[in-house]
């Protein structure tokens, strides 16, 4: 319970229960948010690679494995890969795509909400008027004046309306009202003040929630992006490989009319061939669906992106340095994280509205009102009617609410603590497993290169020596399975790697971390995405 100390109100020597309300005002109940302490090592994990790995690399002199840095990373790190198309893609995604606009909607509806709740922190002044015009049943007043009165005549005011003598008519009678109501809740326990401290956590919540989503969004582009080149790079390998299978289909039936062999070399080469074909129409099944996959991404409609992307462009290839930040900065660049510890402080700050319901409440009222039979004496004092005061309440017996609404805020606060910790540990499970797939894949990679390479090699002096009559012709179809069978694998590796890259920068928080594309707000009320901000801006 926490309590701030206020100068005494002027007006307390007139109302004295104001000034004792006012010199405990700001006093808030329940306990107070402390942020909770994280754990970070002082390094990045490192996963060290094979030594007879690491020991082939160097004798073939291969590339040198990309590996992370300390630096701080940029914001728009998918700039990383030196493709324009990416960062155009990634810079229309964060501007239109459905999803972040839906979690902007949400940070609307939490500032409105924000705004709902601290309103009553203020107070409430009410203005209202009427005017009517009354008439009363004459014999209504005739029965009351006859049996009140004896048939005696009776003159004056009754309840704003005159009376005559019985048997006269009573005229109709115009009532003119005007008024100020003012009512305002003091916040002894603070309870309204909890409240508000809650919307504001939840405010951040949604903020938190609308940079996961971009971020997450922006990911699938990048990995539907690697995929999407992937694909169309598998599907340059089986076309490249179905004119080297044609030219064997023709060299085995040259041999067969030369009587240099049976037809079956001929059949073996052409079932190879058509099997190479019927993989192209799966992948260009597969690049259609992966440019579909982006066109909704970015809010478009299907093949709305075909004439951009449907020209084959190799995998962008991973950097030798990878900036990824030092792993104290974790927990403040994760949305998630900071998300949940969000929530948190909203649970902390619904505990103590709920102990503050068990104490009194204290309001004051005012009214002042002018009533009067004519439009022009309403601008006259006489007219004036007023009344002020405090009133209190004190909950006496509620069935058990009280007592479980503060069991349950409790609880849920411990439910939140829980999912904060479990959110710390999932992000530090989610690096690591990054970056050993990361490193892993990198290794796999270069394996590839190299059977790729000895394959080409093997097909090579399996079809010269099949055409000089050295070999049969299954060695050259087993050299041709092996070639394709390599090559794809190498090509899998590849947009793998890349996609590996875009985890690793997913599980880090993936940029935005102070910053991300604001929402203008539109004269209508409507929310207008604005332009994708640089790095500079970013950082």
């Amino acid at each position: 319970m926490t309590c701030r100390s206020i100068p005494h109100p002027g007006l307390r020597h007139l109302l004295p229960i104001l000034g004792v309300a006012l010199a405990v005002s700001g006093c808030s109940v329940g306990p107070d948010f402390k942020q909770p302490s994280l754990w970070s090592p002082s390094g990045w994990l490192k996963h060290p690679a094979d030594p007879a790995d690491v020991a082939r690399a160097r004798n073939r002199r291969a590339v040198v494995v990309s590996d992370v840095s300390p630096a701080p990373p940029d914001p728009r790190w998918w700039d990383i890969f030196h493709d324009p198309e990416l960062s155009a893609l990634e810079t229309r995604a964060a501007q239109t795509n459905l999803n972040v606009r839906l979690a902007t909607i949400r940070i609307v509806e939490s500032r409105a909400q924000l705004r709902v709740t601290g309103a009553a922190r203020f107070p409430t002044l009410t203005g209202s008027g009427s005017y009517s015009r009354t008439k009363i049943s004459d014999k209504e007043v005739q029965r009351g004046l006859s049996d009140g009165l004896g048939g005696r005549s009776l003159g004056g005011l009754t309840g704003g309306v005159p009376f005559y003598a019985a048997g006269v008519t009573v005229p109709p009678v115009d009532l003119w009202q005007d008024g100020i109501d003012a009512s305002w809740e003091l916040d002894l326990w603070g309870r309204v003040s909890r409240q508000v401290e809650s919307a504001r956590a939840n405010l951040t919540v949604a903020v938190e929630d609308r940079r996961s989503v971009l971020i997450a969004q922006l990911a699938e582009v990048a990995r539907d992006y690697m995929m999407l080149r992937g694909t169309q790079t598998q599907l340059s390998i089986a076309r490249a490989n179905q004119k080297t299978e044609q030219a064997s289909v023709t060299l085995t039936r040259q041999r067969f009319v030369g009587g240099l062999t049976t037809e079956l070399d001929v059949q073996n080469a052409l079932g190879q061939l058509d099997a190479t074909t019927a993989d192209i129409p799966t992948y260009e099944q597969q690049a259609t669906q992966q440019i579909n996959a982006l066109s909704l991404l970015l809010g478009e409609p299907p093949q709305a992106l075909r004439a951009e992307l449907d020209a084959a462009s190799p995998v962008p290839p991973i950097p030798p340095r990878v900036p990824v930040g030092v792993p104290s900065e974790l927990a403040r660049r994760r949305p998630d994280i900071r998300e949940a510890e969000a929530r948190l402080h909203a649970a902390t700050a619904n505990v103590g509205v709920a102990v503050a319901d068990f104490y009194p409440r204290v309001t004051l009222t005012g009214a002042l009102n002018f009533q009067t039979l004519s439009f022009r004496d309403l601008a006259f004092w006489s007219a004036a009617a007023y009344n002020f005061g405090p009133s209190i309440s004190l909950p006496i017996f509620q069935g058990g609410r009280l007592q479980g609404a503060l069991q349950l805020s409790k609880a849920q606060q411990q439910e939140a603590a829980i999912s904060y910790q479990q959110t710390v540990l999932g992000a530090w499970h989610d690096v690591d497993n990054a970056l050993t797939a990361y490193a892993a894949e990198q290794r796999r990679h270069d394996q590839l290169q190299q059977s790729v390479q000895a394959a080409n090699r093997a097909l090579v002096l399996a079809t010269e020596q099949y055409a000089t009559g050295l070999q049969t012709f299954l060695n050259v179809l087993d050299a041709q399975r092996t070639v394709l069978s390599a090559q794809q694998q190498l090509a899998v590796s590849t947009t793998t790697e890349s996609g590996n890259l875009v985890q690793l920068y997913t599980a880090l928080g993936g940029g935005w971390e102070t910053t991300f594309p604001s929402v203008n707000q539109a004269a209508d009320g409507s929310t207008v995405p604005a332009k994708l901000p640089g790095a500079q801006a970013a950082r």
